[in-house]
């Protein structure tokens, strides 16, 4: 089993939510592990949706500058999977075997294709396992 493990967008929102202290902390820790370890992996996919949320539903949205420097330190030393035909043709028998949306399914090739072992998401099934994946709700108590 690999060592590597990709990381949701809800995850990377969470590191912003100060109603959800538990959350956040756990989320702090996963990013933080991601980007010491350099085992942690997203998807072009999760960059659009973090800044797309970040930038527009936060209580405070981020401003371009606080963005930018997410994008930098965080985002970018994560961001190895980009949209191939390859990448939606896996992402479509996700989605037939597991009955996931596209969008979710996406995610899940993406961790495949990435060789994670985990995927960290609270918006699927945990425990689930898909192509020697095992999705982890990283929240669940």
């Amino acid at each position: 089993m690999s060592d590597r493990f990709f990381l949701d967008t809800n995850v990377l929102v969470y590191t912003f939510d100060r109603t959800a202290a538990a959350k956040r902390e756990r989320a702090m820790g996963l990013v933080e592990l991601a980007l010491e370890s350099g085992n942690g992996v997203i998807s072009s996919q999760v960059v659009q949706e973090f800044l797309n949320v970040a930038t527009r539903k936060f209580d405070v949205p981020m401003n371009t500058g606080d963005a930018v420097r997410f994008l930098h330190d965080v985002l970018a030393p994560m961001c190895e999977v980009f949209p191939s035909i390859e990448l939606f043709q896996k992402a479509l028998v996700v989605r037939e075997t597991t009955g996931y949306s596209v969008y979710d399914s996406l995610v899940v090739a993406a961790a495949v294709q990435a060789g994670c072992g985990t995927l960290y998401s609270e918006d699927l099934q945990d425990g689930r396992r898909v192509d020697g994946l095992t999705i982890r709700n990283p929240f669940r108590s």
